[in-house]
């Protein structure tokens, strides 16, 4: 099937891809009456009283908002808010489809962090939680701190941190099938924006001790006069402890895992061939990987993971976000904090062992419809331990 033909015909066909559904019977004067006036001045009352009933009288309970400006959608670029619409619905289905979750597109005319902030704040009372899409580096950064620190309800930017747990889940599975510590295995990202740096920081939460992050400039040192924006320079003064320098071919060797969220075929057999033993592979750029799968593991490498779901071990997202959130909204979280991802991680990845794992199968497939639910009930236990859980269960 030629899928771009085929959705650009769908699309065409669908108009859309989600709708408002109401949920309550509006047929006759009493229903009417109740669903709205007189009757809905009481529950209105009841919130004026109480903040708390906003999460239980209205549907924000089980609200997300999916937001973008546009400047980073998917490999297209800042293609503005309005031509993201398509993704942002197609992540509200998503929601839905694995989650459970209802969830809302916004796309926001502005590219000022500050625009940016005030307008998604201002309207958070609104949702039970915010999901930031396809903002570009370093400004969603900034975007989600401020945010977390503004806004009561869980803020999650998933090209970072929804791409990080699934990294850490088929990481962790790699490593058990390849019988490697993860705090001694030598890692190398390829790939210093948003999801490359959100990676580093929730492996080395998960337990990696030797990292080197690369970008287009080379290895990423805590050296004067390296131009890094911010979340690099952050990242440079964790990483590294032995300050080498060099490019992707000097970070490579003796390797023990490469992740890349970069560009197409930047790698090459003879790179892979100077990792260590046993490598692992995750040329994650999409649609086209940093080096092929068949080339990887003709040069040597144990396990490979992509982005594409055309090869065994695809990193999706889709295994993370509609769990997190559902766990999340379901003992009404403040914040998705560390210990919440951690658990995703986890969650993912025991699933995945308890079928038996191999070089092929270190992560569940996106369809197994336990993926949700283990994933919603980790990150729910987690929260209450962490104390973000703001009621125990939401049922």
């Amino acid at each position: 099937m030629d899928y771009n033909e085929e959705a650009k015909r769908l699309h065409a066909e669908w108009k859309g891809k989600i709708e408002v559904v109401s949920r309550v019977p509006v047929t006759n004067k009493d229903e009417l009456s109740i669903a709205y006036t007189p009757g809905v001045a009481e529950p209105c009352l009841e919130i004026q009283e109480d903040y708390e009933k906003s999460f239980e009288l209205t549907r924000r309970h089980n609200l997300v908002a999916v937001i973008t400006d546009g400047t980073a959608v998917l490999g297209l670029g800042d293609i503005g808010p309005e031509a993201g619409m398509p993704v942002m619905e197609g992540k509200c289905a998503l929601f839905k489809a694995f989650g459970d979750v209802d969830a809302f597109p916004l796309c926001i005319r502005s590219k000022d962090v500050d625009e940016i902030v005030n307008t998604i704040y201002m309207i958070s009372g609104s949702f039970g939680g915010i999901n930031l899409e396809d903002i570009s580096a370093p400004r969603c950064f900034g975007i989600e701190r401020r945010l977390k620190e503004l806004c009561d309800i869980p803020v999650f930017h998933d090209d970072q941190h929804g791409t990080a747990i699934v990294v850490g889940a088929a990481l962790i599975n790699a490593l058990r099938v390849v019988d490697k510590d993860i705090s001694e295995a030598k890692v190398v990202i390829n790939g210093a924006g948003s999801a490359g740096i959100a990676i580093g920081k929730h492996l080395m939460n998960l337990g990696v001790r030797h990292l080197l992050m690369v970008d287009r400039y080379g290895i990423l040192a805590d050296a004067e006069g390296v131009q890094m924006n911010p979340a690099q320079e952050e990242m440079a003064r964790i990483t590294n402890p032995d300050n080498f320098s060099g490019g992707l071919t000097d970070a490579l060797e003796g390797a023990d895992v490469f992740i890349g969220v970069s560009a197409p075929h930047i790698v090459s057999k003879e790179m892979i061939k100077s990792m260590a033993d046993k490598a692992i592979v995750f040329p994650m750029a999409n649609p086209v990987p940093e080096i092929e799968p068949e080339d990887a593991k003709e040069a040597g490498a144990a396990v490979v993971g992509t982005g594409r779901s055309d090869h065994p071990n695809q990193i999706n997202n889709v295994l993370a976000f509609p769990g997190l959130f559902r766990g999340a909204l379901d003992v009404r979280a403040s914040d998705i904090n560390e210990e919440m991802k951690q658990a995703a991680s986890f969650a993912l990845a025991d699933l995945a062992e308890s079928d038996g794992l191999s070089a092929d199968y270190i992560l569940p497939l996106a369809f197994d419809k336990r993926v949700g639910p283990a994933v919603a009930d980790a990150v729910a236990r987690a929260a209450i331990s962490s104390g973000v859980a703001r009621i125990e269960r939401n049922e």
